[in-house]
């Protein structure tokens, strides 16, 4: 048997309860719409939140590798061009050191070969010399080695060595200005020496080029899968949500009528003092 008191409004107080439930409920998912995210903060789910967050620092990490390694492949690319540029240089070379080995030739005219070559060899010297990214030059001679970060921790890094293209490396001998036919032939053995060290070189180079794309391509895959991970985690169904507030703004307008029922439910008391 209920009893009517006009110290307590039951009834008020269960749709108070259920009003401010329903209240903050809504303020949830609101919240929820606003941001796209389920979890938007460590209040919300704090294991996922931390979890979430961890990932984001990985995903940001990963900029300075990309950033990194994309550094390391411009200076190799720029070394592996002029290493092409080298190597079309030293063919040059062969062919009038070649013309210049014929016993027929005379020294006038041999002479007029050695001053090309020695003019093909101070290009190669002055490609080799402002063969540099970013103040790195890795086919001088005492190049730089290459460090490009390989991962978010910073523990592990893709390495490129340096590969001496210049007269004292890959083109040692190559000089101009012989006077015999001899002088010539010798010359030639070691312009036949140079360009193949050279192009040696220059695949390695190549090959080392290609390793930082074939990285850089799964860098770029890995915070793409990253990101969605954190995504799969945090992001709210917007759709989910856009109903599910559409719902508590009704169960909020519904509550408001409860509470007001209730309060004027102990208006009936007044009725039997009069």
């Amino acid at each position: 048997m209920s009893t009517n008191s006009i110290n307590t409004n039951t009834g008020a107080i269960i749709a108070l309860q259920n009003l401010n439930l329903t209240a903050t409920q809504l303020q949830e998912t609101q919240n929820r719409v606003s941001t796209g995210l389920s979890v938007s903060s460590a209040k919300d789910n704090g294991a996922i939140w931390g979890i979430a967050q961890n990932e984001r620092s990985s995903v940001s990490s990963l900029d300075a590798v990309k950033q990194s390694l994309q550094r390391a492949q411009s200076t190799v690319d720029v070394a592996v061009s002029a290493g092409q540029t080298i190597s079309d240089l030293l063919n040059q070379i062969k062919a009038k050191t070649l013309a210049a080995s014929d016993t027929s030739l005379d020294a006038t005219s041999r002479t007029a070969l050695g001053n090309d070559v020695t003019a093909l060899v101070a290009q190669i010297g002055r490609i080799v010399n402002n063969a540099d990214f970013n103040g790195t030059n890795i086919i001088k001679n005492g190049g730089t080695t290459i460090s490009a970060l390989a991962n978010a921790a910073g523990t592990n890094v893709l390495t490129v060595l340096p590969q001496d293209l210049s007269s004292t490396g890959s083109t040692t001998g190559v000089v101009g200005g012989w006077a015999t036919a001899a002088s010539a032939a010798t010359v030639l053995t070691a312009v036949n020496t140079a360009i193949t060290n050279t192009n040696a070189a220059v695949a390695k180079l190549g090959t080392a080029s290609n390793a930082l794309t074939t990285h850089l391509n799964f860098i770029g895959n890995l915070q793409d899968t990253l990101t969605q991970g954190v995504g799969n985690l945090v992001d709210a169904d917007v759709a989910k949500e856009s109903a599910n507030l559409t719902a508590l703004q009704t169960k909020q307008q519904l509550g408001v009528q409860a509470l007001s029922i209730a309060n004027t439910s102990k208006q009936g008391l007044l009725s039997l003092f009069r």
